[in-house]
């Protein structure tokens, strides 16, 4: 059996808000609401690393895809109508059968599992993209768990991080405003000593092997209410790519 990175507290926090996933106005609104930008992201980095054309019905077919810390499956289920071959994994086994149940909802063929990075590192599973979406900061050894990702990648295959960046603004934004002010999140959500800067991030990517080759901020305007992705403001959310060479 493998070591895991994985946070039993953690765990037990989304274990907590599982039956939550797809309701838009619930404990999971921020992910609603920042899901059309991660998916921009996403899209046009596949995209550009596999030679797809978007326009395409279905442009990710032959890819396969693991959307690691899968959740509900809020990003699993775009993945799978572009047409890739998609396994969500979570260490959260309530998560997996409202995971599932949407999917069959949505005439959505995804192979839900409840299991950890490591476990599928070791099981000898291998993909060519790695979805890890706001994941890094919730497991007790991030390097270990950055580690089984690169795993888990074929040569040539892409991950995809976010996270939020350490900071007195993310402070700010992501425990005093989203937990304590607006109440997206229930509180203690986050750990803010456990965000992690871009910079560290870049390094612990490479030291896990990988080579980092694009990074951008996930920014929230008030006025349109909305995300945009930004190349320049990283000083909250923000989204990496990585390649295994």
């Amino acid at each position: 059996m493998s070591v895991s990175s994985i946070d039993p507290g953690e765990v037990a926090k989304f274990e907590a808000m599982a039956a939550d996933w797809w309701d838009p106005t619930g404990k999971f609104k921020p992910l609603h609401m920042l899901n059309p930008c991660r998916l921009d992201y996403i899209t046009t980095q596949i995209a550009a690393e596999f030679d797809r054309d978007l326009t395409a019905p279905r442009p990710f077919a032959g890819l396969r895809l693991l959307d690691i810390g899968c959740g509900g499956g809020l990003l699993s289920e775009p993945m799978a109508r572009l047409g890739a071959d998609v396994v969500g994994a979570d260490a959260a086994a309530r998560n997996i059968p409202v995971a599932e149940l949407h999917a069959k909802q949505s005439g959505l063929s995804i192979d839900y599992r409840h299991t950890t990075a490591e476990d599928l590192a070791e099981a000898g599973e291998r993909f060519d993209v790695v979805l890890n979406m706001e994941v890094i900061e919730h497991v007790a050894d991030p390097l270990a768990y950055l580690t089984a990702c690169q795993t888990l990648l074929k040569p040539g295959g892409l991950m995809i991080c976010s996270t939020l960046n350490r900071n007195p603004k993310s402070y700010l934004m992501a425990i005093i405003g989203a937990e304590q002010v607006m109440r997206w999140l229930p509180k203690g959500t986050h750990d803010w000593s456990k965000f992690i800067t871009p910079d560290e991030l870049y390094d612990l990517i490479r030291k896990a092997g990988l080579d980092p080759v694009d990074r951008k901020g996930m920014v929230f305007s008030p006025l349109g209410w909305s995300w945009h992705l930004s190349a320049r403001d990283l000083s909250v959310n923000y989204v990496t790519a990585s390649i295994k060479r």
